[in-house]
């Protein structure tokens, strides 16, 4: 079972940035394909990073579109966690964020952070 904890939301002004944290445990974390998702108000929970880790080709990221240049996800294995750095941030990245963790070859939706809240002004 794994357990998930997210820290570094805020409130941010439009341009600024804010870097996530989701420290992982009770898992072999390298294992782990891990995630960012967020959920704005009266909006469904969309995907936003992604990043898988192999000992042969390092992280493999994916994002969605509107965060590409802007959102960085990074992971340090050795901690047990994953990072989103995001920058040039928006109005409309405010939601709350949370973190996943899905074994490999599955899809997220097992393990969820509780979340963390991020707002941006504009």
């Amino acid at each position: 079972q794994v357990q998930l904890v997210e820290s570094g939301g805020g409130l941010a002004q439009a341009g600024g940035s804010l870097r996530l944290s989701c420290a992982a445990s009770g898992g072999t974390f390298s294992s782990y394909r891990m995630g960012w998702f967020r959920q704005a108000p009266g909006k469904e929970r969309e995907f936003v990073a992604s990043i898988s880790w192999s000992r042969w080709s390092g992280g493999n990221t994916n994002y969605l579109d509107s965060v590409k240049g802007r959102f960085t996800i990074s992971r340090d294995n050795a901690k047990n966690t994953v990072y989103l750095q995001m920058n040039s941030l928006k109005p409309e990245d405010t939601a709350v964020y949370y973190c996943a963790a899905a074994r490999s070859g599955s899809t997220f939706g097992d393990y969820w952070g509780q979340g963390t809240q991020v707002t941006v002004s504009s």
